[in-house]
């Protein structure tokens, strides 16, 4: 009797647990992303990068490599793959409920997430249909997924697929790819030692990439050689002949751009989605600019910059509309493939200054009204000059031109903290601004490109602009599947007030702060040092173009003495001067009262020299 109660009570609750289970299938199984075609998964879809002017300088998917099949490969290579991602794939079923229960139970021990049991199928699902966000319900359809793949595939061609999809650091995407990229040879052609340096990186591409350190490389790939011997792909002894040689890169091929390549590949991904198959992108960049700026910032870095402290470099050049023309993310793509340009908040210092003035100009003040340059005080924030030194009553042309900090808080005190916070975000400054006081030394952290892009409407008229890079994407079938329409907010400068702040902007090149950046045509800047010598930035534009230059230290380490004024100037300098060769000069745009002072500056007029030293300039 109750023999047959629990029998009954155990049929019962397991057809509730199946019809529950099917029921929670069939829910998020309905959320499913279309599968698509099949065929069409067995190679990852390309994206072909395209300059300006039409030449290709970067590719991505099969563009940079042909899939490879597991019988194209050596067998230590999948081996080693196995060894690290997932022993037992060809024992299970897709979803290995071994390594489920081996990870549930060493995380239950930690108290954390130490291990986890996904498949390489499971790991495939994710990567051909899914996000990253990790929820139950994106692990559900990521399981429902890998059964799927189980059913439709054999297992060496889903191996095939993980092999020729997973990413390996440096901007390469499987296996043939980062094999050329690593070793400059097929991964047909890949020995042993070769093989565990790339199996290694799957666990943390860019942290054991062998291009940023190749011992912390060579210790991963110990570790999956010690894995292969446990699951009998090696022998001990074979083992130890490779650790005591570890794999040594080919010749690395330099190629150009990459940090604007993997900003533009996100960029049309935004715009287009996924799904899309081949695609040809058109950009704005300029090759040759991209080459210069590249290469002289490199020679800084190298040089004067290694003497003082400098580790990091961003580097933005923008036409007037806010096409980007080239981008420097970095010091060494290789080593990090962090964007300093686009991604990084640093404070910009005094390369905020004029939003504060815009606010002053709007306020009722001129380039002329005259204040105080002497200590000052809003609540606790009593904000110094460079070196202590103050210079009494001066015009606002003085003060931006020499960067004194008193002044500049003087006149966000005049203009009011809102109404700088206005100009900035109007202009195209985008992070966030705290309303404070330190807000006119450039104590709220922005990134050098949304610098650059707001600084173009002191250049082209008063314009706010969209920094933009892409501007036509091509389907492998020729069919125009995005086109940049439009060129940004429409004015946002009037005439008279641009025509007064550029005035300003071309003393601090005349005699000013950044006068050893002085071009042979009109042109704007300022310059910007945080305090402790953390950030240093220089950022200037002509008719033409708008350069953003920021070095610094990716932990804050401050830098060896080194202001705005100094490297980043020096850099700015050689880039805008490449950039205009061949050019003819452009005033600057801005009312009729200031054609005036342009032709005093730039066509031999004498200019009232403000009594400004080079030694008063902390930027």
């Amino acid at each position: 009797m109750v023999a047959r109660r629990l029998l009954k009570w155990g049929l019962i609750i397991a057809i509730w647990g199946a019809l529950g289970t099917s029921a929670l299938v069939g829910w998020y199984a309905y959320d499913l992303p279309p599968l698509g075609d099949v065929p069409a998964l067995k190679r990852r879809p390309a994206v072909t990068l395209l300059a300006g002017d039409g030449t290709v300088f970067a590719r991505f998917g099969e563009a940079t490599a042909k899939p490879v099949t597991v019988k194209d490969l050596p067998p230590y290579l999948p081996a080693a793959v196995l060894a690290v991602e997932d022993a037992r794939f060809y024992r299970h079923f897709g979803i290995d409920l071994l390594a489920l229960a081996r990870a549930m139970a060493a995380n239950i021990m930690a108290g954390r997430i130490v291990q986890g049991g996904s498949t390489i199928t499971q790991q495939l699902a994710k990567n051909l249909f899914l996000g990253p966000e990790r929820t139950v319900k994106r692990k559900v359809q990521e399981v429902i997924l890998a059964l799927w793949l189980e059913k439709r595939f054999t297992k060496d061609e889903i191996l095939a697929l993980y092999l020729n999809r997973v990413y390996l650091g440096a901007g390469n995407f499987g296996m043939e790819a980062a094999a050329r990229s690593y070793f400059s040879k097929p991964a047909r052609r890949l020995q042993l030692n070769e093989a565990a340096m790339l199996a290694g990186l799957l666990k943390a591409p860019s942290r054991y990439a062998p291009t940023r350190n190749r011992g912390r490389a060579a210790r991963r790939a110990a570790i999956v050689l010690d894995r292969m011997v446990a699951t009998g792909a090696i022998t001990r002894a074979q083992a130890r002949v490779v650790k005591r040689n570890p794999a040594r890169l080919g010749r690395q091929r330099v190629r150009l751009a990459r940090y604007f390549a993997d900003w533009a590949l996100d960029q049309a991904r935004g715009y287009v989605g996924a799904g899309r198959g081949d695609l040809t992108v058109r950009t704005t960049l300029d090759i040759r600019l991209q080459r210069i700026a590249e290469r002289a910032a490199a020679r800084l870095l190298a040089g004067p910059g290694r003497k003082r402290g400098v580790g990091q470099v961003a580097v933005v050049v923008l036409g007037t509309d806010g096409a980007i023309r080239a981008m420097v993310g970095g010091a060494d793509y290789g080593k990090s493939q962090f964007n300093r340009a686009a991604q990084a908040l640093r404070q910009p210092g005094s390369a905020f200054k004029p939003f504060v003035y815009l606010a002053g100009l709007e306020s009722g003040l001129t380039p002329d009204s005259v204040m105080d340059d002497a200590p000052v005080a809003i609540g606790g924030f009593r904000p110094r000059n460079y070196a202590d030194r103050y210079h009494g009553p001066v015009t606002l042309t003085e003060a931006l031109a020499g960067s004194y900090n008193s002044v500049a808080v003087r006149v966000i005190q005049h203009a009011g903290i809102d109404r700088t916070i206005g100009w900035a975000r109007r202009l195209g400054i985008t992070s966030p601004l705290r309303r404070e006081a330190g807000l006119a030394l450039g104590a709220s952290e922005v990134t050098v490109l949304e610098m650059a892009q707001a600084y173009a409407a002191f250049a082209n008229g008063g314009n706010a602009v969209f920094a933009h890079g892409l501007t036509m994407i091509h389907d492998a079938s020729g069919r125009a599947v995005y086109r940049r329409k439009g060129s940004g907010p429409g004015i946002r400068i009037p005439p008279a007030m641009l025509g007064d702040l550029n005035r300003m902007m071309a003393a601090v090149l005349k005699r000013g702060t950044g006068r050893k950046a002085r071009l042979d045509r009109p042109a704007g800047a300022k310059t910007g040092t945080t305090q402790g010598y953390r950030d240093a930035w220089f950022i200037g534009y002509s008719a033409d173009f708008v350069t953003a230059v920021w070095m610094g230290n990716d932990d804050g380490r401050p830098m060896n003495k080194v202001t705005g004024a100094g490297l980043p100037a020096r850099l700015w300098k050689e880039v805008m001067t490449a950039a205009h060769e061949g050019r003819p000069a452009k005033r600057l745009p801005g009312s009729k009262a200031a054609e005036g002072f342009w032709s005093r500056l730039f066509g031999g007029g004498g200019v009232v020299d403000s009594g400004v030293t080079e030694s008063d300039y902390p930027d």
